[in-house]
């Protein structure tokens, strides 16, 4: 059976793709609301509300807990009656707003008439001179605008239905105006205000995710790394050379090759732009993100899973180390062989076994429906080749052992330079630890602050 690389590539002129050489709130619980249309929102529990969530209000918002759930039953109160009034209102509603820390309502209308209305609802009323549907019609047409030619120094632009207005955001007046006039709009109904927002998209750098070179090819994420401050990631050297161009998963500008090995190796690193935050996860394709503690190499018979854009999360053991293959394009050393599967566009992306980052996927043969055999370039050569930290959930990597090991560690049956297998038992420091995932134990790897790879009981 062939073995190739598992890169995908894409045909720009369609919409077809081919392998080319390659595998390439109403309230808290017990409490509801019915609006004025006569639905009832359902309850909000109160052990449904997170943990987080309440801490991050509480330091964001300055609300402790129970003001949090106050709020939350408030706003989730005032969503339901604005619903209500916006389609008994019909065209006169002119937008619904909640203020202060109680989340009062203030509902909007452009007939005075409907005053009591929106007070027999339980909110404030506010008459005003222009319908939300008159506004959005506005932003509409600055939308379609936009669409044909991307507005200059005109970063933002929303209805504000406290201000009863259509709001640019622009540089400058003179591009702000422009924009306007592009847009053939009533410029009566907007307000034109000076900004120096710049606004980019933000994304992650996450194991496995989809990546795409020059615009004519994918290929998949491996692990984020850093240089000194620059951020990026690693993944398959037949990827992409020195200099080819990336846009992320979301087809935002992303970075570009900084350094590519193909073949002989199969490694790269992609330097990514500011936008870009590396974190330290693995997508798990549905099954949750999987967090990257460390790189402890695996040995023959572990466990390993796979990441990749094209067939998602796969799981096999591990067959061989140290192997040599030979692909079309030439022969590449050093590699892992595994009974994990894979397809194209899979290529560079995430194999980890536990929580240890072990490689970057290279190539195979087979397919993830009849089963196959893939290759992986074990990621600490990478890392040592192009000077490079994996980013772990701990800001550092067990890569190297730490440099001031204990010289005098507490007793126990643990000992450094012993292979463990998955499942056995050590005593360390008085206490018992059960080894997590095939290993051999370093010196200053002690069970008691290597989480990743011992667990106590």
């Amino acid at each position: 059976m062939e073995r190739t690389t598992l890169r995908r590539r894409a045909l720009v002129a369609g919409t077809a793709t081919v392998a080319v050489g390659a595998l390439a709130l109403a309230g808290l619980t017990g409490v509801a609301s019915a609006g004025p249309a006569g639905t009832t929102a359902p309850p909000v529990s109160a052990d449904s509300l997170s943990p987080g969530l309440l801490a991050a209000m509480e330091r964001d918002l300055g609300l402790d807990a129970d003001d949090a759930r106050s709020r939350i039953a408030a706003e989730h109160r005032a969503a339901t009656v604005a619903a209500g009034l916006e389609k008994s209102l019909g065209a006169s509603f002119a937008g619904a707003r909640v203020s202060g820390e109680k989340a009062v309502l203030t509902v909007s209308t452009t007939d005075a008439s409907e005053a009591d209305r929106i007070t027999g609802a339980g909110a404030r009323a506010e008459v005003v001179g222009h319908s939300l549907d008159r506004l959005e019609g506005v932003k509409d047409a600055l939308d379609r605008a936009a669409l044909r030619t991307a507005p200059k120094d005109v970063p933002v632009w929303y209805v504000d239905v406290a201000a009863n207005r259509v709001v640019v955001n622009a540089a400058s007046t003179t591009a702000g105006q422009a924009f306007l006039k592009a847009a053939g709009v009533d410029g009566g109904l907007v307000t034109v205000a000076r900004s120096a927002e710049k606004p980019r998209a933000l994304a992650d750098i996450r194991g496995g995710d989809a990546y795409y070179m020059n615009g004519s090819g994918r290929c998949s994420v491996g692990f984020s790394v850093t240089r000194g401050t620059q951020n990026g990631f690693a993944t398959a050297g037949h990827c992409g050379r020195v200099g080819t161009t990336t846009t992320g998963v979301n087809q935002q500008a992303q970075g570009s090759f900084q350094g590519s090995t193909f073949p002989g190796r199969d490694i790269a690193w992609v330097a990514t732009n500011a936008n870009w935050t590396p974190r330290p996860l693995v997508n798990g394709y549905g099954r949750g993100d999987v967090t990257v503690a460390g790189s402890t190499a695996a040995v023959v018979g572990a466990s390993v899973c796979r990441s990749g854009s094209t067939t998602g999360w796969h799981c096999g053991t591990i067959q061989q180390l140290n192997t040599s293959v030979t692909y079309p394009e030439g022969t590449i050393s050093g590699v892992t062989r595994t009974s994990v599967c894979a397809e194209p566009g899979d290529s560079g992306g995430s194999y980890i076994s536990g929580s240890q980052a072990q490689g970057v996927t290279s190539g195979g043969s087979g397919n993830c429906s009849s089963g196959g055999t893939t290759y992986f370039q074990p990621i600490n050569p990478l890392l040592q080749a192009y000077g490079l930290t994996l980013v772990t959930s701990g800001g550092g990597t067990p890569t190297d052992p730490p440099t001031d090991p204990p010289t005098d560690p507490p007793g126990g049956t643990w000992a450094a330079g012993t292979a463990y297998a998955a499942g056995a038992t050590v005593t360390y420091g008085g206490a018992t630890y059960r080894c997590l995932q095939a290993h051999t134990a370093q010196p200053g790897w002690t069970p008691d602050v290597v989480p990743a790879l011992w667990q106590r009981v």
